[in-house]
């Protein structure tokens, strides 16, 4: 079962308890009131604020850029496990970079060479979008690039062990089979087997200069039969 987290921010005010006092404070009180819960501190740096104006500016943008941030998180998980439920792999645990989810989260380090701390937080934000949409355009090209290859070995597939209305005839006629001469041209057909006496009664008649009697059964299966 999938572990579920709540992120709380709880404001640290000026002049008053520290970042980590006020940590401390948190533990204390939910320990007292639900023992066998764990909490883990997300650490994150202190950001460049800018001015408030900025502030609010991008409080409006972030609620456009945190639902496609998560629209394009659940796709990759959907898409990853479509191709675990067609290739048949038992389905396993997502991971961020490697790392299960779980110790992601809960041991959750800042990456300052990607996301500066000075840097403005627009700009910060802008850079966690663009990732993520060059993220989206490369997941669209993957998934392009599968469903072609998918079709394309579905059509081998159906060409091996389809009937023999839409399979490679190659391995089933015979170099013995075929006469090609200056007179003489060695032709197939693909006959329902409910038509087969049809097809032995009428083929001589199909076409000027046919040889009577050449025609003989290939091959058959449920479906069709092969004839000269």
């Amino acid at each position: 079962m999938a572990s579920r987290y709540w992120v709380v921010s709880l404001p640290v005010q000026q002049g008053s308890a520290s970042a980590a006092s006020l940590w401390n404070r948190l533990l204390e009180q939910i320990s007292r009131h639900s023992f066998d819960t764990p909490l883990y501190r997300f650490n994150i740096p202190n950001l460049r604020v800018g001015t408030l104006d900025s502030l609010l500016a991008l409080s409006d943008d972030l609620q456009k850029s945190n639902t496609f941030v998560e629209g394009v998180s659940h796709k990759i998980r959907r898409q990853i496990e479509e191709l675990e439920r067609v290739s048949g792999v038992e389905s396993s645990s997502l991971t961020v970079d490697g790392v299960p989810v779980d110790s992601y989260l809960t041991k959750f380090v800042w990456d300052d060479a990607k996301y500066p701390a000075m840097a403005p937080l627009r700009e910060t934000v802008d850079t966690i979008q663009g990732q993520v949409a060059k993220i989206e355009d490369d997941l669209k090209v993957r998934v392009a690039e599968y469903n072609n290859v998918r079709s394309q070995l579905n059509a081998i597939n159906r060409k091996q062990s389809g009937s023999l209305a839409v399979r490679d005839l190659s391995n089933l006629v015979k170099p013995e089979d075929i006469v090609i001469s200056e007179n003489l041209t060695t032709l197939l057909a693909v006959v329902p087997k409910y038509s087969q006496k049809d097809w032995l009664s009428s083929y001589e008649t199909l076409t000027s200069y046919v040889v009577p009697r050449s025609s003989k059964q290939l091959h058959e299966d449920n479906e069709y039969a092969l004839y000269t």
